[in-house]
């Protein structure tokens, strides 16, 4: 059973297990607004239970723009997590009204039952700015690309310390072509409130590398990511199937360094799923995301049910496929 909303256009989504239930958040956004494009300036978040990934119980919205601060356009894809202080900790996107380079920053709430957001302060935590603002595009008003990118948070413990580690979707300045300029940003914390921007930990390859998601799993770290047919690299074309969807970098360590993975981990053309996440259960790795234009014309707008992901004898992930119903 998809995890489908009747009024609402469904897209990205993120995951945290409590111990006893999975919790889904996701965007959504009426679908009277008619046009799904405009989805995302009408944007709220839902909140979604289930105990097995497939089973949804839906508990209504539970976070959304502010009333008049620097996230009161948009509020976009984020993660949560459990912090030291026994609060769940909410990373996200935002933007402000009437921007012109519709610059994205980071902000952070915290909840004492995965439902109820409060915004630490006004909210906002990370922006491009300090001692390593220079690794990253900070501004486009140039017109070589269409946002100042900094989104889709995923936050993480330190498994080499104490703190806290942040990847973000960015862009790196400089960059000839600007389809080799995407990158997944860096950020640390040492208790979860105040964070330092740190250069990219990698570069290249596409215009964008959204929702990045980073996890290890036997020994070798990975970084799950989406992008679409018209954000490849000159290089990237030629080496692999052009495809919309959901591919990864490898990794020796969380902080890298990253290489891309060869060929293509969750694609088609067009796009049948995007803006996916791997969630690790005792029955082994699931992926989800939405469901995209899968004909090429109609935004379907749910969240998928989950598939298997398994990882090969060489360290690369894999979706099996589908057996065939028997006759």
């Amino acid at each position: 059973m998809v995890l489908a909303l009747k009024d609402h256009f469904v897209w990205d989504s993120w995951y945290v297990y409590d111990g006893e239930k999975y919790h889904c958040y996701f965007l959504k956004a009426p679908r009277s607004i008619g046009d799904p494009e405009l989805r995302h300036v009408n944007v709220s978040y839902g909140h979604a239970t289930s105990t097995d990934l497939v089973n949804w119980d839906h508990l209504g919205e539970c976070f959304r723009p502010s009333e008049d601060g620097w996230d009161n356009y948009t509020t976009w894809t984020g993660s949560v997590v459990r912090g030291n202080d026994d609060l769940w900790h909410l990373y996200y996107t935002g933007t402000r009204q009437n921007d012109p380079q519709l610059a994205q920053k980071i902000g952070h709430a915290t909840s004492t039952d995965l439902h109820n957001w409060e915004r630490v302060g006004d909210g906002l935590i990370l922006d491009l700015v300090g001692l390593n603002a220079h690794h990253y595009e900070v501004d486009v008003s140039n017109g070589e690309w269409h946002d100042r990118a900094m989104r889709d948070p995923w936050v993480m413990p330190d498994p080499e310390g104490d703190g806290w580690l942040m990847y973000f979707t960015a862009r790196a300045p400089g960059v000839a072509e600007a389809n080799d300029a995407g990158c997944i940003g860096f950020a640390t914390s040492q208790d979860g409130y105040n964070w330092t921007l740190e250069p990219p930990v990698f570069v290249g390859g596409f215009g964008q590398l959204e929702v990045p998601q980073v996890f290890e799993k036997k020994g070798t770290w990975y970084c799950l990511f989406c992008t679409a047919n018209n954000h490849y690299s000159e290089e990237q074309t030629s080496l692999r199937p052009v495809v919309t969807g959901n591919h990864y970098l490898i990794g020796d360590s969380p902080r890298g360094p990253w290489r891309i993975a060869p060929g293509f981990l969750d694609g088609t053309q067009p796009c049948t799923r995007y803006a996916a996440r791997i969630v690790d259960t005792d029955d082994g790795m699931f992926i989800l995301g939405f469901a995209d234009r899968p004909n090429g014309i109609d935004f379907i707008g749910h969240i998928m049910d989950p598939e298997p992901v398994e990882i090969t004898e060489d360290g690369h992930l894999i979706i099996p496929p589908k057996l065939k119903a028997a006759e």
